[in-house]
């Protein structure tokens, strides 16, 4: 198990998708800048506040589309009606919002394509060859298709995301339902699990849920702050770990 820079006794990887497994963490937050800056425009006039890299990071990155249109907006002392799912995205609710965002974020993606992280890849690759189980872990409801956009379906024995926890009802990051979920959907115990995350909310989600080892991928400059919530070890690129075959 050195070789794959993990602890004895793993025997299943949990994946999140955006800004571990794919370059998409990026289009997220330009997305979400999009639809808050616009919203608070129309609220505040041309002197608004505008959503910042920080309140990304702060309030967004890892969490649910709702949880993250919440939690930003009470940041901001405001709070809005919450809709339903079915919400058009000009709809001044908590879903209306959410569904805009996940608009202007589809959009990106067939104008722009997704791009793999290359040494993910590798990596699972290498999990996968060790005979470790593999499963993703995301608050997306897009996943399987930026999954499939980038031929890495195969890559996962399970998936855990926005769709599936809607389905189960089951709690996002930062709580650890969904780790857990794909846990158990492994067969296996969260110890013997390992979490690869980049947001804080899922470094929060590992701690939480009592998993063997919490790796933190840096690609925001918040090295500190991934120790802070929990991981323990911090690499900038999974080859770090090792896995070279």
């Amino acid at each position: 198990m050195k070789d794959l820079g993990l602890p004895e006794g793993i025997l299943a990887c949990l994946f999140d998708l955006d800004g571990v497994v794919t370059k998409t963490a990026a289009v997220h937050a330009a997305a979400w800048k999009e639809t808050f800056d616009a919203f608070l425009r129309d609220r505040d006039g041309e002197h608004f506040r505008p959503f910042d890299a920080h309140d990304y990071d702060e309030y967004v990155d890892g969490l649910p589309r709702a949880d993250g249109v919440r939690t930003f907006l009470a940041s901001r002392g405001i709070h809005l009606p919450e809709g339903t799912p079915h919400d058009p995205p000009d709809a001044a609710t908590v879903h209306g919002l959410g569904n805009r965002k996940n608009e202007l974020l589809l959009t990106r993606i067939r104008t722009q394509g997704v791009e793999p992280y290359d040494g993910t890849l590798r990596y699972i690759d290498a999990v996968r060859a060790h005979g470790l189980r593999t499963a993703v872990v995301s608050s997306s409801a897009n996943t399987l298709d930026v999954l499939r956009s980038i031929d890495a379906e195969h890559l996962f024995d399970v998936r855990v995301d926005g769709v599936t926890a809607r389905e189960r009802g089951l709690p996002g990051k930062p709580r650890p339902d969904t780790f857990l979920a794909a846990a158990r959907d492994l067969g296996v115990t969260a110890r013997q699990s390992a979490v690869f995350e980049d947001a804080l909310a899922g470094m929060d989600a590992g701690r939480a849920g009592g998993f063997g080892y919490v790796v933190g991928v840096d690609r925001a400059g918040q090295c500190d702050a991934l120790y802070a919530h929990g991981a323990d070890i911090v690499v900038g690129d999974l080859a770090e770990l090792g896995g070279k075959e």
